[in-house]
């Protein structure tokens, strides 16, 4: 295997597995072990992957790539099979390839019906995600958001609860309405360049530096701004997000947390700052204005919560415009912090879902009421669900604590008030954090249920997750080596 065939193969991979398990749902225990023997491989390549990450800059590719794969798929329009990866998608990659085992092991025991199509949409899914956070071509890209969209849609029809229809229409409309926009964004881009360099391309390095007229660039911006902030999700399209995580399986919760919701962060990175940095500077004040209401909403709005599977969506919410505020500041400090809370918050908010999951299955609700006394019946799961909410408040020696210090620093430089006014969102979640732990572990119990602790599989889905969580907290160092360089690219290192 060359290098120029690992970036297909991260993609491909996941998507031939999905079809291998299609016709399996006559077969719950092979598509079990077939699906969790492809993530387990798409793992192992992504810490092949690891061994040819660069140190310190050394040997990268022009754009500050080290690895990257182009071929001609439709050269009458410039449209390109260009995929590539730098710190920013590797960390990405990584994530999607961590997450999506544990999203496998989380429905091992769960899911009982069309078991075979169940996990060819979680394979789906990955290969998707991936193809997102490796694609440098427009068409490339939008091919794989809206191909994202379909396996995460019928996981919430299929395998939901409540009102699971609602929920997958809800979702699908929102993010589909999104991606119309992008689309004649897409379009719009093109035919800017194409006029002024007389080359038809939708390669992102290439479109980088074209100019726009300032009028044409604010509604570009505009329409890529709306299909990221529906995905990110930003106040106010956020509205889909606590129904389609309320009624999604375990394992569509974790994705949807773990990694869909850092497609649309990665889309303001990768896509919209960069083609158009007149436009973003410009709604600057009233991005940091979205941001900071997110976060202190989210936070708000997670401490009324009675269903507790509502509480942690509405706490991604509050995180993620803790991303957004690092985004919009748009300096090297608070875009690292970004990138790396993306990943902190995949790993955290992926841990608390798969918990709300082993709970729910326990006592059969998510009231928040019907709990308590968790800690003398199940003293390990109890453990590390402190530990995550630990991590989800931001706790030094944990990993949020690292993303959100580095993103409120970045962003203090660019946006004094917004910044302060933000801190507030720190101290929101611990309050709602402490208070949920203290009923569900430590008040008498309200309900006669049986509470058995972890089994060994469980342990291990939210084992693996603590490593990472606390490994992340207290040596992130490797990981920020990693941004420097294509953060610093994408701001050209201003303070």
């Amino acid at each position: 295997m060359t290098d120029s065939c690992i970036l297909s193969l991260l993609i491909l991979l996941p998507l031939l597995g999905g079809l291998l398990l299609l016709p399996l749902n006559g077969r719950p225990a092979l598509a079990r072990w077939l699906a969790l023997t492809i993530v387990a491989l798409e793992f192992g390549l992504m810490l092949l992957v690891t061994l040819k990450t660069p140190a310190q800059g050394v040997g990268l590719l022009p754009g500050g790539y080290f690895l990257l794969e182009d071929r001609p798929w439709i050269p009458h329009f410039g449209i390109r099979y260009l995929v590539g990866m730098d710190g920013i998608s590797y960390l990405m990659a990584l994530l999607t390839a961590f997450i999506t085992p544990l999203a496998v092991f989380t429905s091992w025991r769960s899911i009982k019906e069309r078991v075979g199509f169940h996990f060819s949409l979680i394979l789906f899914l990955e290969g998707a995600i991936m193809g997102i956070f490796l694609s440098l071509d427009l068409i490339l890209f939008y091919f794989f958001w809206e191909a994202m969209l379909i396996p995460m849609f019928l996981l919430i029809g299929i395998w939901g609860h409540g009102n699971r229809i609602h929920s997958a229409l809800k979702f699908f409309i929102f993010t589909f309405s999104g991606s119309v926009l992008m689309l004649l964004g897409i379009i719009g881009v093109h035919l800017v360049h194409l006029a002024q360099s007389g080359k038809a391309t939708f390669a992102i390095p290439e479109l980088i530096g074209t100019t726009f007229p300032p009028a044409l660039e604010g509604w570009l911006f505009a329409a890529f701004l709306l299909a990221f902030s529906v995905k990110a999700p930003l106040v106010p399209f956020h509205t889909w997000l606590p129904d389609a995580h309320t009624d999604a399986p375990t394992a569509g919760s974790v994705d949807l947390a773990g990694l869909l919701l850092k497609t649309g962060a990665y889309g303001f990175i990768r896509i919209a700052w960069p083609l158009f940095p007149g436009a973003a500077a410009a709604l600057t004040p009233l991005l940091l204005v979205v941001a900071v209401v997110g976060i202190i909403y989210g936070s708000w709005i997670a401490y009324a919560q009675t269903d507790l599977k509502r509480l942690v969506a509405y706490s991604s919410i509050g995180h993620m415009g803790f991303v957004m505020l690092g985004i919009a500041a748009w300096t090297p400090v608070s875009l690292t912090g970004s990138v790396l809370q993306m990943v902190n918050h995949g790993i955290t908010t992926g841990a608390l879902f798969a918990l709300v999951g082993m709970l729910g299955e326990r006592a059969g609700t998510r009231e928040i009421a019907a709990f308590g006394g968790l800690w003398q019946r199940a003293p390990l799961l109890s453990g590390l669900f402190l530990f995550f909410a630990m991590a989800s408040a931001g706790v030094p020696g944990l990993n949020n604590f690292v993303g959100e210090f580095l993103i409120l620093a970045g962003s203090f430089r660019a946006a004094h008030l917004m910044t302060v006014i933000a801190f507030i969102g720190v101290i929101l979640p611990l309050i709602y954090t402490v208070r949920l732990s203290q009923r569900l572990l430590f008040v008498t119990p309200r309900s006669d249920f049986s509470m058995g602790d972890l089994s060994h599989r469980e342990t291990v889905i939210l084992g693996s997750l603590a490593l990472v969580d606390l490994y992340l907290g207290v040596h992130p160092i490797q990981f920020l080596e990693l941004l420097k360089g294509p953060v610093e690219l994408l701001t050209g290192g201003a303070p």
